[in-house]
């Protein structure tokens, strides 16, 4: 043989023993994770009472709406506020030219006095003629019509009395004043305008936001847990207005339930001091339905899917793994309840379990993003 050919087989020699030690090298280092078990986290079983929220849609909607209109005829001489103002109850809203109420005023009151003369008067006559009636010195029908008079003079004076009620009242009407608090809505009139009594448009219109109410409906299947809980105890509603998170009470439950959807009318009274509340805005609602008590939780991630239904890992003494199904109720912050196949105090796997088989060992730790790593 010759001597370059030695050298050739010698170089391929050396090449494939490296070749092949690396790869048992890699093989072996395979082996021995293999064996050192599925790196994996786990957390324990727990057992404490829960509340099972439900959420929905709401509606805000203000606690009370006064549609301000005038009672009576004139000239709007006076607007005192700025529409969109928060007024308080009393405060100045309108004034109407006050001088036809007040000629009205004084007119009655002048045909009082012209009325409470004339009576005084004829309560004098009558007294005069008394003593003459009795002795037979004044016939019995003369009598009778002085009395007549004085009674037609007194009714009168009732009369004018009313018409001074009234006339006064209508001064009244003369200076509109808010009836709540509130905040106004848009101005439908300004100073110089004819305003009528009893007009369809409205001069302006004020919501009451504080408090203030939030409307929702909820399925009719939740309606027996919700009075349940009402029964016990007022119910604490929660509003998301964005990162915000405002609380009520639950106050009014409708009377029937809405045949063609299936639902029936809540509505919670919110406080709204900060007035984050508005009318007419939407807002995610979450309520009590029920409180299940020495409930089972685990990590709602633990939690997996199969062809026989909810199943989970659970830890075995050895640092093995086994397959369990379970059955799992409502979901409460990022848990889900148990209602069967676990118990107090299990280990079951919240992340690593793709790489899971009946049986498989595992290595456990503590933090889940190392899990993460494993797998890379």
């Amino acid at each position: 043989m010759k001597k370059s050919t030695k050298i050739v087989l010698i170089v391929l020699g050396v090449l494939v023993a490296i070749y092949s030690y690396t790869h048992l090298s890699s093989y072996l280092a395979k082996r021995k994770t293999k064996n050192q078990g599925v790196t994996v986290a786990v957390s324990a079983v727990k057992q404490q009472d829960v509340t099972v929220p439900l959420q929905t849609i709401g509606n805000v909607q203000a606690y009370t709406t006064v549609s301000v209109m005038s009672l009576v005829d004139g000239e709007l001489l006076r607007v005192g506020f700025n529409q969109g103002d928060f007024v308080k109850k009393g405060q100045l809203l309108f004034v109407i030219d006050p001088r036809p109420f007040q000629a009205q005023l004084q007119k009655a009151q002048a045909d009082l006095a012209k009325d409470q003369a004339q009576l005084e008067n004829a309560d004098l006559q009558l007294k005069r003629t008394n003593n003459l009636a009795k002795k037979g010195y004044l016939s019995q029908q003369d009598y009778d019509q002085l009395v007549t008079n004085k009674k037609s003079l007194a009714a009168t004076v009732a009369a004018d009395q009313s018409a001074i009620a009234s006339a006064q009242l209508q001064l009244t009407y003369a200076t509109i004043t808010s009836p709540i608090d509130g905040r106004t809505g848009s101005l439908l009139v300004n100073a110089g305008n004819i305003v009528k009594s009893n007009s369809e448009t409205a001069l302006v219109t004020i919501t009451q936001v504080t408090p203030i109410y939030i409307a929702f409906a909820v399925p009719e299947q939740y309606l027996a847990a919700i009075l349940a809980e009402q029964r016990k105890h007022l119910i604490t509603v929660q509003a998301s207005v964005g990162a915000d998170v405002e609380q009520g009470q639950l106050t009014f439950i409708d009377n029937t339930v809405d045949a063609t959807t299936g639902t029936i009318k809540l509505k919670a009274t919110f406080a709204n001091t900060n007035q984050r509340l508005w009318p007419g805005q939407f807002v995610t609602v979450t309520l009590p339905t029920a409180t299940l008590y020495h409930a089972l939780l685990v990590p709602s991630r633990a939690i997996q899917m199969g062809q026989s239904g909810s199943y989970v890992y659970v830890v075995q003494p050895d640092q093995t793994v086994t397959y369990r199904n379970v059955k799992v109720g409502p979901m409460v912050n990022n848990f889900t309840v148990i209602t069967q196949g676990l118990k107090l105090h299990d280990q079951v796997v919240t992340d690593g379990q793709e790489r899971l088989t009946e049986g498989a060992a595992i290595k456990i730790v503590a933090d889940p993003t190392a899990v993460n790593n494993a797998e890379s």
